[in-house]
């Protein structure tokens, strides 16, 4: 079984590439973590095979949480990230999503339509 991580940041914001990589971390790390909890196997062998992560974008915030959401609605690890709004952004910005790490798989089937950021 093959493990990965999909990180989705929006392309509409137009934020800086500090920013955008920070937003990219955020997910990364929260998504991980809820990874842990659900399957504490699948967590271990994605540290010990590489961290395949791959990062796509989309277009708006409506589009994010609508991913999000069918994340949640099929029991995939995931994490929403909201800006505290110190830097760039608004408070309460929704900036980025992260999936899994989980099975290649499963997150293909949500994201196959998505591009490469």
């Amino acid at each position: 079984m093959e493990i990965k991580q999909a990180i989705i940041l929006r392309s509409d914001l137009k934020m800086g590439k500090g920013k955008l990589v920070a937003q990219a971390a955020h997910a990364s790390l929260m998504s991980y973590f809820r990874s842990e909890k659900a399957d504490k196997a699948i967590a271990s062998e994605w540290l010990e095979t590489g961290e395949k992560k791959i990062v796509l974008k989309v277009q708006s915030e409506e589009e994010l949480k609508g991913l999000f959401l069918e994340c949640e609605s099929r029991h995939m690890p995931c994490a929403l990230v909201v800006d505290a709004g110190l830097t760039q952004l608004e408070p309460g910005t929704v900036t980025a999503l992260g999936i899994g790490p989980w099975k290649s798989d499963e997150i293909d089937a949500l994201t196959h339509d998505l591009k490469l950021l």
